[in-house]
């Protein structure tokens, strides 16, 4: 077991006046970190240690502790959520190691002794470094299953921004029970503070499954058993904080969710299909807060940011950004426009749907059912007197051909195309069928783009790859010239022990010149135009990759799963 070295300063024990501040304080549920000038600690660990200190107690470093699963699962887990406690294993001396946030609570050390039937010995543990070892190792939302009902009053810092409305059904009534509103609350911070991108609430066989998108990758999540039989009573609350019909269990609907968690405001898109067992959930987690919609904010390389800059600041043409669904599209583009915002430039977007509200940019929001597609919305977009446009995706012919009547007018439109590289752009446009001369007259740049994941900075270790079991296109001879540290990923609790913590593009960026236009208009293979393009400068996304590899931001292993070899 981890102990906090014993020289984290001046090693000092606390007086009667502040001891008994420390003890009003754990004991009220607050945080020793609002006192911290009082204690003459500079930050909550060095407070712990020092209280461990005066008291005479071991301070465990539970980021570091191994905890012993035979304990672990012979451990009464209703003590956990009562006490505030965690059992990590038995000392030399056959005593029962606790781990507890509140050393004052002797009649917590003296239950649990009676309950085990087995000497206890508590020891301190930051309550931050606590709360994580119980999701970790009991799920998220034990504790509200255990014994949340006499808490009624709490919502875990999440706050609708809504006026919530539902009938006075059965499924409603238990719905909007405080332990379910809890649990609900519970499942989303815990994916807002993962950084997840998506929530995927499953129903299977034996009860439901609850996953997390986090940097692209999807990642179950530790439920305790009993979340099960709340299963109906989850759904029904999130229909209702969406706004849908909870007694329609048949079809599939949609909606959306904007809540205040923790100070921010999130938005969630929410879809639920029926399935065998039971109705699916899919919420999309959108956080402007932590979005940095700058081309330099997004981790765009030197090279390419100063070629892209220039490609956005053209009068017309039309500018494509490729790749697939969750690649990063969205979030380039409202940075190219915020990059070229300005109080003399007209902005109109039109998208389905608008995953961010921008300021200065006028955007549509995109309706099917009533005729208002991205075609029909562009059409009007052109009698408003724009400067520049954005379709959200170019999707059939009418579209392209819109967007290519909008480029030769004089303007400069923005889009997506689902293509995997930068060349086939032309080709699929050509296939929508716009004709050749007016696609190769018109589109300025295409930028594909990946996400992949980056490497955690506080675990990734350096090593020298194997030849055999490298690629063959990995560039061992840059490596050894630029003397390049290669990393790979290790695990840690910083980014729950997956290696990686965030993600950065890869990117290729075409820049059409008179031979690649050329080759386009006799509609060419893709191939053809790529290797044009290559000879021109430009680097493909693989290629974009290894130096990514080269500059530790990513591992191989990333590059081989997202981009394909050249």
């Amino acid at each position: 077991m981890m102990i906090f070295a014993d020289a984290l300063a001046k090693p000092q024990l606390f007086n009667q006046r502040q001891l008994q501040i420390v003890r009003d304080i754990i004991s009220g549920g607050g945080r020793i970190s609002t006192i911290l000038t009082q204690l003459g600690a500079r930050s909550e660990e060095e407070a712990f240690h020092y209280l461990a200190l005066t008291l005479g107690m071991r301070l465990l470093d539970l980021s570091k502790t191994e905890v012993d699963q035979d304990v672990l699962q012979t451990f009464p887990m209703k003590m956990v959520h009562r006490y505030g406690v965690f059992p990590v294993g038995y000392d030399p001396d056959g005593s029962l190691v606790v781990a507890t946030g509140n050393p004052f609570d002797l009649y917590a050390i003296d239950a649990i002794s009676a309950t085990v039937k087995t000497p206890v010995t508590p020891v301190v543990a930051l309550p931050s470094e606590l709360a994580k070892l119980i999701k970790t190792y009991l799920g998220v939302g034990a504790e509200t299953i255990e014994g949340l009902l006499a808490q009624a009053g709490e919502d875990g810092g999440v706050e609708m921004l809504e006026e919530l409305e539902w009938d006075q059904s059965g499924d409603a009534a238990m719905a909007q029970e405080a332990s379910v509103v809890r649990l609900v609350n519970d499942i989303l911070t815990e994916a807002i503070e993962a950084r997840a991108s998506d929530i995927h609430i499953e129903a299977q066989e034996h009860g439901m499954k609850v996953r997390y998108r986090i940097d692209g990758v999807l990642q179950t999540q530790p439920m305790p058993p009993e979340i099960n039989r709340f299963q109906s009573a989850i759904v029904s609350r999130l229909k209702i904080m969406a706004r849908l019909n909870i007694a329609e269990k048949r079809i599939p609907q949609d909606g959306r969710i904007k809540l205040k968690v923790q100070g921010r405001e999130i938005d969630i898109r929410l879809s639920i299909i029926p399935m065998l067992h039971g109705e699916g959930i899919v919420m999309r987690v959108l956080d402007k807060d932590r979005m940095n919609f700058t081309l330099k904010g997004i981790g765009m390389d030197a090279d390419i940011y100063d070629a892209f800059g220039q490609l956005i600041k053209l009068p017309h043409g039309i500018i494509l950004v490729t790749g697939p669904t969750g690649s990063g599209k969205t979030t380039t583009l409202y940075s190219a426009l915020n990059e070229i915002k300005d109080e003399a430039t007209k902005i109109i977007t039109t998208e389905d749907p608008i995953e961010y509200q921008l300021d200065g940019i006028n955007q549509i929001q995109v309706h099917t059912k009533v005729g208002l597609t991205f075609a029909a919305s562009l059409r009007a977009i052109l009698r408003h007197d724009p400067d520049v446009c954005l379709i959200g995706e170019i999707r059939d012919f009418e579209t392209a051909e819109n967007a290519i009547q909008a480029s030769l007018t004089g303007h400069i439109v923005f889009s997506t195309l689902h293509t995997n590289d930068a060349a086939g752009a032309f080709t699929r446009m050509i296939d929508m069928g716009v004709e050749p001369f007016l696609v190769c007259s018109t589109v300025e740049g295409i930028m594909a783009q990946r996400l992949v994941r980056r490497l955690c900075k506080h675990c990734a270790e350096p090593y020298i790859p194997d030849l055999k079991d490298t690629p063959k296109d990995f560039p061992f001879d840059k490596m050894r010239e630029e003397k390049s540290e290669v990393l790979r990923p290790v695990g840690c609790r910083e980014c729950r022990h997956t290696g990686y913590s965030g993600r950065v593009a890869i990117y290729e960026l075409l820049i059409a010149n008179d031979e690649i236009r050329q080759l386009a208009g006799q509609r060419s293979p893709a191939h053809f135009v790529k290797e044009a393009a290559r000879k021109a400068g430009m680097m493909t996304l693989r290629e974009n990759g290894w130096r990514k590899v080269l500059w530790g931001t990513t591992s191989i292993d990333e590059i081989v799963r997202m981009a394909r070899h050249d």
